[in-house]
């Protein structure tokens, strides 16, 4: 039992005081309400979705990451409004994470070729560690284990902690440009588990841009009977803590197919002495029919952790309804869907 007991201690010794970062999802435009509470609605169109990832499946300390989504977008006031549940399971599940968020987003449309959306998100969080796995001696006799429960208050269950979340965003795009600001954990919640001491989730500050280009005459208005063929480069800079990343790679559709890759990490920054800041090299494919969508993509793991870590699986789905209908009160102006990819 010692020896099963000592590293949940260490961890829980780790969760006192230390500090925490977020989940990442390498589709992270396939899941628009955690990239950015101003893509609450953006699709002008009620839509869920689903997103699940493994990291580093081939370790015993890898991370399980799954978001469930919802959004519609409120034509009579430009508004979108949405819902994001986050569920975050690491080790062996000992240490978990999860989160319920409410976000608003307001829709300004300048001109017909420019939007502007600013978006805010509140949410509730728990984070719980667990005594998974251990028997304490209340379950032994002569005969050895009894199969009994126990009476002792750690298999009751281990720490947790609950706390307020909050989250702002814009996005600035056009039919063929998008480039969009967040902001997460702007009141830097206290994830610890002690009242003795404190651990502060720092602010994640993210940058995302990128360009849509057209191949084979299609033009972004919609009503082109071809299917989409575009080019999409696209980067993401996120900064949390002492720590920051960055994503450069591109989409390629040609609807119904869409393939993709991107390269994650800074190669000229180095955290620690002889530690390189490559992280992976992302592939994606995903088949999107009519308002359907479902993509995969593998992360390789190219850091000194290397390829044995396993990399990492994602999944995404996503599916759009039809959208609501507005009561005319004014001449009717064509509101502009994002230009960000599906995936």
């Amino acid at each position: 039992m010692i020896k099963r007991l000592l590293p949940l201690f260490i961890l829980t010794l780790l969760c006192l005081k230390g500090w925490s970062q977020d989940p990442q999802f390498s589709q992270f435009y396939a899941n628009p309400l955690y990239l950015n509470p101003a893509l609450a609605g953006g699709a002008l169109a009620p839509r869920a979705t689903i997103n699940y990832r493994n990291q580093w499946p081939s370790l015993s300390a890898n991370f399980v990451t799954t978001s469930f989504g919802a959004d519609v977008f409120l034509p009579n006031v430009n508004s979108g409004v949405g819902v994001l549940v986050t569920m975050d399971s690491q080790g062996l599940g000992n240490l978990k994470s999860t989160e319920a968020a409410l976000q608003y987003s307001y829709q300004i449309q300048f001109n017909e070729l420019t939007s502007l959306r600013l978006g805010i998100q509140g949410g509730i969080a728990s984070r719980t560690l667990d005594y998974f796995g251990l028997t304490f001696g209340d379950q032994y006799n002569n005969g050895g284990l009894t199969g009994g429960p126990s009476d002792d208050p750690f298999a009751q269950g281990g720490p947790n902690v609950f706390y307020a979340d909050f989250a702002a965003g814009a996005m600035l795009y056009s039919d063929w440009y998008w480039a969009g600001i967040s902001a997460h954990h702007l009141n830097r919640p206290d994830q610890a588990f002690s009242g003795l001491t404190q651990a502060r989730l720092p602010v994640k500050a993210s940058l995302q841009a990128g360009l849509r280009i057209p191949f084979a005459g299609y033009t972004f208005l919609g009503d082109e009977i071809d299917k989409e063929k575009t080019i999409s480069p696209a980067i993401m800079y996120k900064k949390q803590g002492k720590y920051d990343q960055f994503d450069a790679g591109m989409y390629v559709t040609i609807e119904p197919l869409v393939v993709g890759a991107w390269y994650r990490g800074i190669p000229f920054k180095k955290y620690e002495q002889n530690i390189n800041n490559h992280e992976s090299l992302i592939f994606l494919a995903g088949f999107r029919q009519d308002k359907f969508s479902i993509g995969y993509s593998y992360d390789l793991t190219i850091s000194t952790l290397g390829a044995g870590s396993g990399g990492a699986h994602e999944i995404s789905l996503s599916y759009v309804f039809a959208p609501l209908e507005s009561k005319p009160k004014r001449p009717k102006t064509r509101k502009r869907q994002l230009s960000c990819p599906k995936f």
